[in-house]
């Protein structure tokens, strides 16, 4: 796997210097911007290629927030803050994961495993399958055996008729995975396999399996443009 290319973005000096040296120790890292000003950072973005950002939420230019609404799915995140309010808030949008400053070299590498592993699902899919780790090992599963995908608060539980596989990702970040494939979000808390629909009923959908899925008011329309 080639090198993750990161930027940093924060309004700390201090911040910016610490992180930084951070980066450059993890070997499958690469520096490749940081700035204390955000709106520097995303006319960087715009004519260069980076793949994550370890951005602070409070800045004064913009929002990690806003940045985010601005970038979009094009990156990943890592959130950087001193207040622990906004992790939820943060959670709402394509994060690896949220860093409490002051940020300890443990804590960094942690959120640096998490977003090779993320980045790892990315090359590891093909038009037929792709790999995951769960329990310590990378498991190959097949699309076609896929039913459905959980949300399990940082995890997801992908359930085949046989096995489940409980990873560290996200359902927006498998969403955004394998939308191009035969699968679709209908919940907040689910992604089902529109080739194992069974039936459709009112507020649920039916697998081959027999499991009993709910839909979302909000994903409804787009479920219904999907199956078209």
């Amino acid at each position: 796997m080639d090198k993750i290319k990161c930027l940093v973005v924060d309004d700390e000096p201090l911040a910016i210097s610490l992180l930084g040296s951070y980066v450059q120790k993890i070997p499958f890292f690469e520096l490749v911007f940081s700035s204390e000003n955000p709106i520097e950072a995303l006319d960087f973005i715009q004519n260069n290629e980076a793949d994550l950002v370890f951005l602070d939420i409070q800045m004064p230019e913009l929002t990690g927030i806003n940045f985010m609404k601005i970038v979009g799915d094009k990156l990943k995140y890592i959130l950087t803050t001193a207040y622990s309010e906004y992790a939820l808030e943060g959670y709402e949008h394509n994060i690896v994961d949220y860093l409490l400053k002051p940020v300890s070299f443990e804590r960094f590498y942690k959120s640096a495993l998490k977003a090779q592993e993320r980045f790892s699902f990315v090359e590891n899919k093909t038009d037929s399958h792709f790999f995951v780790k769960s329990s310590g090992q990378q498991h190959r599963i097949n699309f076609e055996d896929i039913l459905y995908i959980e949300s399990i608060k940082d995890y997801v539980n992908i359930k085949t008729a046989n096995q489940e596989y409980i990873v560290l990702d996200t359902l927006k970040s498998l969403e955004q995975q394998l939308s191009e494939f035969s699968f679709a979000r209908i919940h907040k808390s689910f992604m089902i396999n529109l080739d194992q629909i069974k039936s459709i009923a009112a507020k649920k959908i039916i697998l081959s399996s027999d499991h009993e899925i709910p839909i979302g008011d909000m994903y409804r329309e787009n479920f219904l443009k999907r199956l078209k």
